[in-house]
């Protein structure tokens, strides 16, 4: 069993102020795999403190210098990506080779987006021809707390210590205690590459302790927050007091769209999207609209394929699903297929209880619910599991409605042959991205959500920007520089 006790806290791995044992479970046999400690105040201050005093220098950092630094954290995941993807396929369920190909990765996508971006930050720019001596200056927030979930550890990790440090930000790191391992290891990548003590702090905790401490701590200027769009909500209310930025990157309860003229994969696309990494992304299709002549031929695909999805341990290679992450996970995942049933949508494949043949670990089936209708339960709620609704429509300003009739707005899909009516949809779906026939955002493309998703913009140099703070200076003396 893997013992991790120590916070990383001013460049050093020091134990915690007070023994707090937490247990890591392997959500695919329901064994203990790892123990860490949970924080206290004093280890949060401490962290805080070594990212306060750490601060000015870092901040007064070449930005040449600062990406050097980031290119050694490259560099060391590099050496050790298979790790990566070990612990996180341990700690949180991702499939193995599911972790290899796309959640340990997005260290190196991510890092490679920014560093692409940040040659274009221009932090010293003229205002304009109308204002020759007025500069504007973007410089960076101070101390940020960065909490981050487990359902993809290390994409959200990077989509916020990178560009914190690249901005010329310390932080202070609390991922989630779910999934704590392959945090671990990216604070050993930034030890490694040279960050300089007390730039990059981590602590474990969770959220009514560490997370709450950081969100109402008067030397954090900021936090970054990914996670349920409660949390996020709670957050908001202890950051208030200190009047510190809040970016929130919250939950989605997204729209496929699917048009009949939509290509013969569409449908069969958005399934194996709903289901990938078990249904827990925030971003994921949950909810099928399939326009009327389509409709009862979507039905049947759909649930094949959610029948063909294979439901197998984390451990195991291939392209099947994992467990989801905990048993309190797993019990509500139950609660909403049941009640889909008693609303009286129509359930074509999966359903309650575990796969057949598995009697230990948190798996779930690959659930297909047709005929739901707007207001139920299953098609309002963000389920957080492989659970998909599909609903029929009849015109395109039909569809739009239902679509954004949701207090969520992260992503939502279209699909369909006619390219002007892709555009107006992409326009008119109320979300802070939209994805066409099955293409994916470019790297460093702006990730995050409107409404209760959230407003946060991640990746690229929009995910930069979050760190940077807006200065106007008159009188620039262009002479003197």
């Amino acid at each position: 069993m893997i013992e991790k006790r120590e916070f990383y806290i001013n460049g050093q791995w020091v134990a915690p102020a007070k023994a707090r044992d937490c247990e890591v479970i392997n959500p695919s046999s329901e064994e203990v795999c790892a123990v860490i400690s949970l924080g206290d105040q004093a280890d949060t201050d401490a962290a805080v403190a070594a990212a306060k005093a750490a601060f000015p220098a870092w901040a007064a950092t070449a930005p040449a210098e600062r990406k050097k630094v980031v290119e050694g954290i490259l560099e060391q995941y590099k050496k050790r990506a298979e790790e990566m993807a070990q612990a996180i396929s341990l700690e949180m369920g991702a499939p193995i080779s599911m972790s290899r190909d796309d959640q340990a990765p997005c260290v190196s996508w991510h890092i490679e987006g920014f560093l692409q971006a940040f040659d274009d930050v221009e932090w010293i720019r003229p205002l304009g021809p109308h204002a020759p001596s007025t500069r504007i200056a973007m410089e960076p927030i101070g101390v940020v707390g960065l909490i981050t979930p487990w359902n993809w550890p290390m994409n959200q990790v990077t989509l916020k210590a990178i560009p914190a440090l690249l901005a010329g930000c310390t932080c202070v790191l609390k991922p989630s205690e779910e999934a704590p391992l392959s945090s671990l290891l990216f604070a050993e990548f930034c030890h490694d590459a040279g960050v300089p003590p007390g730039v990059f702090n981590l602590v474990n905790g969770d959220g009514a302790g560490v997370g709450s401490q950081l969100s109402s701590h008067p030397d954090v200027e900021m936090i970054s927050f990914t996670g349920s769009t409660r949390a996020g909500k709670a957050i908001s209310k202890a950051a208030a007091e200190t009047l510190k930025r809040v970016t929130l990157e919250l939950g989605g309860k997204g729209a496929n769209l699917i048009f009949a003229d939509a290509d013969d994969k569409a449908v069969e696309r958005g399934v194996k999207h709903m289901m990938y990494n078990s249904g827990q992304s925030c971003n994921a299709p949950s909810r099928m609209l399939v326009e009327r002549p389509a409709y009862d031929r979507a039905v049947e695909v759909a649930a094949r394929v959610a029948s063909e999805t294979a439901v197998a341990p984390a451990s195991q290679e291939g392209a099947h699903i994992g467990p989801v992450v905990n048993r309190r996970q797993w019990d509500q995942i139950q609660g909403y297929i049941q009640k889909g049933i008693d609303e009286g949508a129509r359930l074509v494949a999966g359903g309650p209880g575990l796969p057949e043949g598995m009697n230990k670990g948190f798996y779930v089936r690959p659930t297909v619910f047709a005929d739901v209708r707007p207001g139920m339960t299953i098609e309002r709620e963000e389920i957080f599991g492989p659970v998909l609704s599909i609903i029929p429509f009849e015109t395109e300003e039909e569809a739009l409605h239902i679509a954004n009739d949701t207090p969520y707005g992260l992503t939502n899909y279209v699909q369909t042959q006619d390219g002007q009516r892709r555009n107006r949809l992409a326009r008119g779906l109320k979300s802070g991205m939209v994805e066409t026939n099955g293409k994916s955002r470019g790297q460093a493309a702006p990730f995050g959500g409107v409404k209760a998703s959230g407003r946060a913009r991640e990746g690229g140099i929009w995910g930069i920007e979050e760190f940077l703070e807006v200065k106007a200076i008159s009188g620039w003396d262009d002479a003197a520089e």
